[in-house]
């Protein structure tokens, strides 16, 4: 039986901006960042404080009865809560007043104030939690797109999916396993948009996804007050361990102009992707006018100019995360 290949996220220690920058950064690959200094919010926020603080303010939340949430199919509700009442929920394992189910599982991802037009920011929808967390100055300000405020129940795994910006994910509270997938294995993920149609990525159904196990999968466990980096494109599934709770700050790496200005997610085609993508369905529509055996080979001829035009490499060969790295003040663990 075959077994999908996995590789350890490296862990750095002793990590500050130039270190970040001239020896994690240039690799574009997850790394974990531990001992960076988040503030107060990793001894402070527990379900007690957070209720505290968070008082009651209503709060959009994902509702699941099975822990496995699926975007595609849309196996949750959706349903509002006062943040107090949601945050002592998502810490019980079994509920007294529940929506579905005695042990459904909650999710919360923080909104803009205007949902259709601003991105999240943690400054500005939980001003007295902000206060806690120090967002880690490993990017210029004027590049910063976004804080999102993340709570789960314990146990509840998200879909695979990928973002276009790069981010930093803080795990404050609670332990998060974390798998991810490089970008060049894209087609072994079976998208559906920005998101996998393989659920179950530690059991994958290989008759409906028998590619799946080409993708080369990297692994990693946070710890209370570990600092994820990953980068665009990758993607990424998360299962949270413990009841926990994190945040997510996101950058703009590309040049502004080059994401869509009307995306208060972060998470839609650059631009220029998108008209490409764009351009190739009408491209397709076009070669329907001609006959089966035609159509194949005129479109094996567009797979070829493409791969040849786009490929940074081979997209069988193998990308690896640097597994020597050294340097005066970070350290840099090879297993976990």
């Amino acid at each position: 039986m075959e077994v999908q290949e996995r590789v350890a996220v490296p862990i750095f220690t002793e990590v500050d901006r130039d270190v970040f920058l001239n020896e994690v950064y240039p690799g574009r690959s997850p790394a974990i960042l531990r001992g960076v200094d988040l503030g107060p919010c990793v001894d402070r926020w527990t379900v007690e404080y957070l209720a505290l603080k968070g008082g009651q303010r209503e709060v959009k939340i994902h509702v699941s009865s099975v822990p496995q949430m699926d975007f595609l199919h849309k196996n949750f509700i959706y349903r509002t809560l006062p943040f107090d009442e949601f945050v002592k929920r998502a810490a019980e394992t079994k509920h007294s007043d529940f929506f579905l189910a005695e042990e459904e599982s909650y999710y919360l991802r923080s909104l803009g104030e205007d949902v259709r037009k601003e991105p999240a920011d943690l400054s500005r929808q939980f001003p007295d939690l902000a206060e806690d967390f120090h967002t880690p100055q490993f990017f210029e300000p004027d590049r910063f797109f976004s804080s999102v405020f993340r709570i789960s129940s314990c146990g509840l795994q998200l879909w695979t999916h990928y973002d276009v910006m790069d981010n930093l994910l803080a795990q404050v509270t609670g332990r998060k396993r974390v798998a991810l997938y490089r970008p060049q294995d894209a087609l072994h993920l079976y998208l559906n948009g920005d998101k996998s149609e393989v659920l179950d990525v530690d059991a994958p159904d290989l008759k409906r996804f028998p590619e799946f196990i080409k993708a080369q999968r990297y692994d990693c466990v946070l710890e209370p007050g570990d600092l994820l980096f990953i980068p665009a494109l990758w993607f990424h599934n998360t299962l949270a361990l413990h009841f926990g709770v994190g945040v997510n700050v996101f950058w703009r790496h590309l040049p502004a102009e080059a994401y869509d200005k009307k995306d208060p997610y972060g998470n839609k085609d650059p631009v220029a992707a998108a008209r490409a993508l764009q351009t190739l369905e009408r491209a397709l529509h076009t070669l329907d006018e001609l006959p089966a055996e035609y159509r194949d080979f005129y479109g094996r001829r567009m797979v070829q100019r493409i791969q040849n035009r786009t490929y940074c490499h081979n997209p069988d060969s193998e990308t690896t995360i640097p597994r020597s790295l050294s340097h005066k003040h970070g350290r840099v663990y090879k297993d976990l």
